[in-house]
């Protein structure tokens, strides 16, 4: 689910279209879009507190008995109904294999492959730091 949430819904389309059409699905709850608390921790392990609120988007379907459900950040009502959709499809045997292959794991590798190269950007800008005493 995280990777589909943080594909937009135009990578979905373009990824689902070499693939037969999903079943129709019948919307249960949303698309509905709502704020979520975003919490924090000082020095990651202290105290949670309250940090921020940002936006997300819900949504709720059925498709033949399943239900799928997704949760996105942002106002993308599209891309909240395509992922709860294809969370409900990915539940049936005949169409997990298929987008797994074709949908999951080229999106999967294009998300490692943009962290990838934004921590080599991170990384050639790191400055080390030497304290007086390892100077003397």
């Amino acid at each position: 689910m995280a990777i589909l949430a943080r594909a937009g819904a135009d990578a979905l389309r373009a990824h689902l279209a070499g693939l037969p059409a999903l079943p129709p699905h019948t919307r249960l709850r949303g698309p509905e879009i709502g704020l979520v608390m975003l919490r924090g921790r000082m020095g990651g392990d202290g105290a949670p507190f309250n940090l921020s609120e940002a936006t997300a988007t819900r949504c709720t379907v059925e498709m033949e008995g399943r239900m799928g459900h997704a949760t996105v950040l942002g106002r993308d009502l599209a891309q909240a109904e395509l992922a709860a959709a294809i969370d409900a499809a990915l539940q049936s045997p005949a169409l997990r294999g298929p987008l797994l292959d074709h949908v999951i794991e080229p999106l999967a590798e294009a998300q490692a492959e943009a962290r990838d190269r934004t921590a080599r950007r991170a990384e050639a800008t790191r400055v080390q730091f030497f304290t007086m005493a390892t100077m003397r």
